[in-house]
């Protein structure tokens, strides 16, 4: 398979084991880390789109904001995170090329449909982009390009330690009861490109472990 995929925050975590596992497909990809592409930096995506002009398979992946009270988010929180987490993204799927057949995934958040009050910085500005990537999926699946929104319960990421002190109580809370490793969502990624699996388009995709209480 020699298709070219671009992978936002791809040196670790999610974006790493997409990375890893598209690659066994015979995928050329490029992972970028926030170090090389810091979405909530206006520069660096301006930098970004001067050299990449059109992709395969885009994977849209970047780090979630810290828990914090409502009433002492400041007004640079608002902005930084309203760039990070939906302008940028917006910006790079208006002038980049998604190529006829093929795929762009969001990694999001399973709280965008059961939002956590301390995660408000982070669900109000994916939920405001997922409405953005579920029109684009109609828009453009004339060309046979496919949306799918994965959102990421429990993963074992660094983000997950950094917001959970006990991982181990976390478990028993999980209908599967373990939490899952970000190779999970790797290979899921992996074998929608493989099994070239068109029909599922501007979907959301819960990997939570049965965690949440939504039925749709």
């Amino acid at each position: 398979m020699n298709k070219k995929a671009i992978v936002l925050g791809g040196s670790r975590g999610i974006g790493k084991a997409i990375s890893d596992h598209l690659r066994e497909l015979g995928c050329v990809v490029e992972s970028l880390s926030s170090k090389q592409v810091d979405t909530s930096k206006k520069e660096d995506i301006e930098k970004f789109l001067e050299t990449h002009k059109d992709t395969d398979i885009l994977v849209l992946n970047t780090g979630g904001p810290p828990a914090k009270d409502f009433f002492k988010i400041t007004e640079e929180e608002w902005q930084k995170y309203y760039f990070q987490l939906f302008y940028s993204f917006v910006k790079i799927l208006q002038e980049m090329k998604i190529k006829n057949g093929g795929y762009v995934f969001l990694i999001s958040s399973y709280n965008v449909k059961e939002p956590d009050p301390n995660l408000i910085l982070s669900n109000c500005f994916r939920l405001a982009f997922i409405s953005v990537f579920k029109s684009l999926s109609k828009i453009m699946g004339k060309n046979s390009v496919n949306f799918i929104n994965i959102a990421p319960g429990p993963i074992d990421t660094d983000r997950l330690n950094r917001l959970c002190s006990d991982k181990e109580s976390l478990e028993k809370k999980i209908p599967m009861k373990y939490i899952a490793s970000a190779s999970e969502i790797g290979i899921f990624v992996k074998s929608i490109v493989e099994n070239n699996i068109k029909y599922l388009n501007g979907v959301t995709v819960n990997f939570d472990g049965g965690m949440g209480n939504y039925v749709l």
